[in-house]
């Protein structure tokens, strides 16, 4: 399972933090601090992978889901270092080293498709697509798809479905925009033209 998939800067900065595994903010805070000391201390001719047992993730142990905080021996960490950015996950001994490297890299990639070469203010302000890339791939700590082509059409399609809701919503603006000379032309009569078409749109 993954318990964690985590963007950050080298300074130590969260960009991007998803916990599959239910934990309080306080904690999640700590783990992510943990594992930005873990990762930047080691050397950069070192394996993308490390065994973390002090990290410390919380199971539900009844029906009622009260969490208790247990050790786990098996939890590693996996990650890749790109320019400022580290792409971090956190899995447990269920998920290949390998593998996983392997899907940080169709991340990676359709990050790449979605914003035109991912750079790290597009993880700022647009992190609901960054989620929403995500999510494509990881649900409920599971991988469910490592095909960057069926991704991106997935993403660009909820995309344009968001587009075709907000014209939807407001007829005006696509109306507006389509007017010829609607205050960009220099032409004075294409102006007024685009004016007049307006108001009538508007019903003044």
């Amino acid at each position: 399972m993954i318990h964690a998939v985590l963007i950050f800067n080298t300074h130590g900065k969260p960009r991007l933090s998803k916990f599959f595994t239910p934990i309080i903010p306080l904690i999640q805070q700590s783990l992510i601090s943990q594992i930005f000391n873990l990762i930047s201390d080691r050397q950069i001719g070192l394996c993308n992978f490390l065994d973390a047992p002090e990290l410390k993730f919380p199971t539900p142990i009844n029906s009622n889901s009260i969490l208790k905080e247990e050790e786990e021996d098996d939890t590693r960490i996996i990650y890749r270092h790109y320019a400022t950015l580290y792409f971090v996950f956190v899995v447990d001994g269920a998920e290949s080293e390998l593998g996983i490297l392997d899907l940080i890299q169709v991340f990676v990639e359709s990050l790449d498709r979605s914003f035109e070469n991912v750079c790290e203010l597009d993880l700022i302000f647009h992190f609901d697509e960054v989620h929403h890339v995500l999510s494509e791939i990881i649900q409920g700590g599971l991988v469910l798809e490592t095909n960057i082509n069926e991704i991106s059409s997935c993403v660009q399609a909820a995309s344009r479905n968001r587009k075709a809701s907000a014209s939807s919503s407001n007829p005006l603006i696509p109306s507006v925009l389509a007017v010829p000379g609607g205050g960009r032309s220099s032409n004075r009569n294409g102006s007024a033209d685009g004016a007049r078409k307006w108001l009538a749109a508007i019903g003044v």
